[in-house]
């Protein structure tokens, strides 16, 4: 219990984790994607059935947060690449808060359009 008590979670820590979260929610996205592709063998009606399911406005919504975490594994995989290359080894935090700041930018743009297209798709 030491151990624990002695480590401190800084912005390296905070970035691995949210970085592993991301990757296993992709996976998950992949799998469902897999799943739902996987529809097309049964007929139309089968595919036409999930993708149905699937087109509501919670669904909607979820693939903004999916191309959130797209984009923040995206740029949090480009710091560590970099890092692992031996640029900008010293300023991880630096790198960290640039690509914070590029995946909201970038996330917060796409956000805009999916929301204006579905806004545009029901009225």
């Amino acid at each position: 219990m030491r151990v624990i008590k002695r480590y401190r979670i800084h912005a390296g820590t905070f970035a691995w984790i949210l970085h592993r979260l991301s990757g296993l929610g992709l996976i998950f996205y992949l799998l469902l994607h897999i799943w739902v592709i996987s529809h097309l063998s049964g007929g139309e009606e089968s595919f036409d059935g999930i993708m149905h399911f699937f087109g509501g406005p919670l669904f909607k919504l979820m693939e903004i947060g999916l191309v959130g975490v797209i984009f923040f594994h995206m740029f949090n995989g480009l710091r560590i690449t970099l890092i692992d290359m031996g640029v900008m080894v010293e300023k991880q935090k630096t790198l960290f808060v640039i690509a914070i700041a590029v995946w909201l930018s970038c996330w917060g743009a796409s956000a805009v359009v999916m929301i204006s297209r579905m806004m545009s798709a029901t009225g």
